[in-house]
């Protein structure tokens, strides 16, 4: 912004007006393409826009953000990194060791984050002893959605154990309907499997097998189990899957073509852009077994040149952790608040449920962070799992077999 003649001739007025009146501006890199992701990225726009900010839209479709940081690693390579980037878990860790993540610590420090946000979360939020990310909410990965309808017809209730589900299932599919709508992409197969995994073992045993990478977990005949329940769900699957974007298959739900989805709550976020409501249309519950599986969206903030670039991280980071964003944003996505003093009156009795399972999960210690969702995990280690939970989804392979691969792989990983 141009100076005012009358300060021209001030040296400090000089020095001082790029920062004071930067226009923000951010270009902002994202992977929310989908309409209920779309539609919650546009709150973000929104008040952006309305605190006098320029916003450059930088959306990347497709797997599950694995595009989107193909696309970062080549603006960072050359020199020209966006202003703001969705990033989570430990990758915002290894993007802030390679030098380029700026310091937000005083948005934060200002807005209190330390006393808002739960010890967990903000953990993924500092890179040492700093601010560097911006919490946008907190996703429960292990959810079943169903259609309502189809249920009631043929008589089912929402399963509690995984021998429930295949039972359900295998009425279902004798009846001619598919029992689980699903995308063949790694990470839609990695998502289905940590909740086996959590379902089969129990907290304590995701924690080893997925977290820690225990070896004695990664081949035990729990694993074994959690692997022969991944080819019983192959079967109920329909012949079309592979490659299917995780929105298409929730649209098979929501339209009668399936049963079940097995996938995070962004999926309600699709169901509830187009109109359904739950307990009316579509039916949510917790996959069989006890704990609670987290993915926390967040926007990093990449060292950029130019006060108006500055300003605009820092607004972003403001209006993130705002309450007024986190509740609306939320209510359109389908997760919950990341804050915890955010009211949820208005929020629906699916998020009510998540909101209260991660309160209990928390106090009883099986609160976990999501291994297909980049919150566990570094990307190598990730990368093994979920390449080996691939192969044997996609093959016939044995469960023995996928159960030495695993751990082969994840010994190499490290």
């Amino acid at each position: 912004m141009r100076l005012k003649s009358v300060l021209a001739a001030s040296v400090a007025a000089l020095a001082f007006a790029p920062l004071a009146h930067a226009e923000p501006q951010a270009e902002v890199l994202h992977w929310w393409t989908s309409g209920g992701e779309a539609k919650s990225v546009a709150v973000l726009q929104q008040e952006f826009a309305a605190r006098g900010g320029k916003w450059t839209d930088m959306p990347v479709a497709g797997g599950g953000g694995d595009a989107a940081m193909t696309a970062l690693r080549a603006r960072v390579l050359s020199g020209n990194a966006p202003t703001a980037v969705q990033l989570k878990g430990p990758a915002i860790q290894e993007w802030f060791e390679e030098g380029v993540l700026a310091d937000i610590s005083a948005v934060a420090d200002a807005q209190g984050w330390a006393a808002v946000l739960p010890a967990s979360i903000a953990g993924h939020m500092k890179c040492g002893d700093i601010w560097c990310a911006a919490p946008v909410n907190v996703h429960r990965v292990d959810w079943i959605w169903a259609n309502k309808a189809l249920l009631d017809k043929h008589g089912i209730a929402m399963p509690t154990t995984w021998d429930e589900f295949n039972a359900a299932a295998d009425k279902l599919k004798a009846a001619g309907v598919t029992p689980l709508a699903h995308g063949g992409q790694a990470w839609q197969d990695a998502t289905v499997f940590e909740t086996v995994v959590l379902g089969l073992g129990g907290a304590d045993f995701y924690r080893k097998a997925l977290v820690d990478l225990d070896k004695d977990a990664l081949t035990s005949d729990t694993m074994v189990k959690a692997f022969d329940q991944m080819r019983t769900l192959r079967g109920y699957v329909d012949a079309n899957f592979s490659g299917r974007e995780w929105n298409l298959a929730t649209a098979m739900v929501m339209n009668g073509e399936a049963a079940f989805q097995i996938m995070g709550d962004w999926a309600k976020g699709e169901f509830v852009a187009a109109g359904k409501v739950p307990g009316t249309d579509f039916l949510c519950a917790s996959t069989p077994g006890d704990g609670y599986l987290y993915n926390v969206d967040s926007f990093a903030m990449f060292k950029v040149d130019g006060a108006d670039k500055i300003e605009g991280q820092n607004l972003l980071a403001e209006l993130i952790v705002g309450q007024n964003f986190q509740k609306v944003f939320n209510m359109n996505k389908g997760s919950i608040p990341a804050r915890t003093d955010v009211a949820l009156d208005d929020f629906d009795a699916c998020a009510k449920l998540s909101a209260a399972d991660m309160g209990a999960s928390s106090a009883g210690g099986s609160l976990l962070p999501s291994y297909a969702h980049g919150m566990a995990l570094r990307g190598a280690q990730a990368g093994a799992i979920t390449d080996t939970v691939t192969a044997h989804f996609n093959s016939d392979m044995s469960s023995a077999d996928a159960v030495k691969m695993l751990a082969e792989a994840v010994a190499n990983s490290m």
